[in-house]
């Protein structure tokens, strides 16, 4: 008679030739929808224009093909030069913003249209309103991952340097339409997003303004003081709870979308130093790319940003290559790459 051990063994066999042997059913279809968006007139240091076509040039799109994702490039939009943009008060480049944002919304939402994961390629974080604001416009509500060193949310009113590249969140608030004044090129701008359904990860560098309109309005958020304390993953277990139940107060029937808009600048300087305004004390490589590799798997993640990659800020070839292939690691972890390996799913051993 057969002992309980050798029975186990036989059973473990039987698993692992159907697993070789049976065909197993693919996971679902990826495709990323890429476009460039060199823009810098969010912020007042140039070179985060060329952060798309360094990206690209990283090998980008081959790599998500190994992945089996299908890919479609739509190229690089082209914005017009705004050559009277005279400031509003503090507030710098107006006009180019709303002009250069508009164009993007009206991209991102065909990109949507077509059926793909949307993957935008700053350019400076003031894209995050036309992205964001495209992405909704094709599917409707959406919840916001917003993973940065900075918070973003100031209103024209509250900040103290005039750039909109720390203003993009104040302007797709519902709750903060009445704190934003008219403002030239942006009257096809309607706020789209509900503060409850945003989710800030890696701040450390927050405006006093800022913070009251954090605790005002009740966003949750993650400090890097919250990642140091609870680990990564205990943060987006909680993020990913969070927004679930979010969707269950809005008696939203199905999960609502994800929108992930990623900031170079949330990983720390020490990896990714060639960004306009690095701050110590950021996301290590590993909890960065384990942010998207997480938001992946919950099969949500419908748009990607990633923004604010500087090629002109690096003091070396190596700064600027360290921080372009950690945008290009974080990009990959949003369509199931994951650090255990991966294989094509009609992978087969050759026969000898």
């Amino acid at each position: 008679m057969r002992s309980a051990r050798t029975l186990r063994q036989v059973q473990v066999a039987v698993t692992v030739q159907r697993s070789l042997h049976h065909q197993h059913p693919p996971p679902p279809a990826r495709s990323a929808g890429i476009v460039g968006a060199p823009f810098c007139k969010g912020q007042s240091r140039g070179g985060v224009e060329d952060g798309p076509e360094r990206i690209r040039a990283a090998g980008l799109q081959r790599r998500l093909q190994q992945l089996g994702c299908a890919v479609k490039d739509y190229g690089n939009l082209t914005f017009e030069d705004m050559s009277l943009d005279e400031p509003m008060g503090l507030l710098k480049s107006v006009r180019a913003v709303g002009a250069a944002n508009q164009k993007l919304s009206e991209a991102v939402r065909a990109v949507k249209e077509d059926g793909h994961t949307a993957v935008m390629l700053g350019g400076d974080h003031s894209l995050a309103i036309g992205s964001i604001h495209g992405h909704s416009a094709a599917v409707g509500e959406l919840s916001v991952v917003w993973v940065d060193a900075h918070a973003d949310i100031n209103t024209p009113l509250t900040t103290y340097t005039g750039n909109i590249h720390g203003q993009p969140v104040s302007y797709l608030l519902h709750e903060l339409r009445s704190k934003v004044p008219v403002l030239p090129n942006f009257s096809w701008l309607k706020p789209c997003v509900s503060a409850a359904d945003v989710v800030f990860i890696g701040l450390r560098d927050v405006d006093p303004a800022e913070h009251y309109i954090l605790k005002m309005l009740g966003v949750k958020t993650f400090s890097m003081s919250e990642v140091d304390q609870l680990g990564v993953a205990r943060v987006m277990e909680e993020t990913c709870d969070y927004l679930s139940a979010r969707c269950f107060v809005s008696l939203n029937r199905g999960k609502k979308p994800i929108h992930l808009s990623y900031d170079i600048d949330a990983i720390d300087p020490s990896v990714a130093p060639a960004t306009g305004t690095p701050v110590v004390g950021g996301l290590t490589y590993r909890e960065g790319v384990y942010i998207t590799e997480h938001l992946c798997q919950t099969g949500l993640l419908s748009a990607v940003d990633l923004v604010e990659v500087n090629p002109l800020r690096g003091q070396t070839e190596e700064d600027v290559r360290s921080t372009v292939s950690t945008a290009v690691d974080l990009l990959l972890g949003c369509f199931g790459r994951v650090r255990e390996g991966n294989h094509l799913p009609d992978y087969r051993l050759p026969d000898p």
